[in-house]
């Protein structure tokens, strides 16, 4: 039997735009869009500021995350790109090391050239499960 899929939007008008949802959830396995640094009125959170958009990146996978009635203990996998690894993983790594706490996630850290935006730093994609 397979159950019914659900999704999960913040309510940006972009989402729409774009065509996509910020997680859809099928027989107890999340998928999460790319979150990156926005508030919920869908304006960027932190230009020039890596810490606050890591922060704020963070944040709304927990908004998904929520959606779904799951937690970061829910976390099954997560990948996070940075268009300066070199500058950005050492405030990168405690800053998600206390945002998993002592749950250990698979996860993936890939450098990349470029994001959606130019100002964007980082943006995170992640796996869950929702029991």
């Amino acid at each position: 039997m397979t159950s019914k899929a659900t999704t999960y939007t913040h309510g940006v008008s972009w989402e729409e735009g774009f065509g996509v949802s910020q997680g859809y959830s099928i027989n107890g396995t999340i998928y999460i869009s790319g979150q990156f640094s926005h508030d919920m009125t869908g304006a960027f959170v932190g230009e020039g500021d890596f810490e606050a958009q890591a922060k704020q990146t963070l944040e709304n996978l927990d908004r998904v995350l929520a959606g779904f009635g799951a937690t970061r203990d829910h976390l099954a996998e997560v990948v996070a790109y940075l268009t300066n690894p070199k500058e950005h993983f050492e405030p990168f790594a405690p800053l998600y090391k206390a945002y998993v706490g002592k749950h250990r996630p698979a996860a993936t850290l890939i450098g990349v050239t470029g994001l959606a935006f130019p100002h964007q730093l980082i943006e995170i994609r992640a796996v869950a499960h929702t029991g």
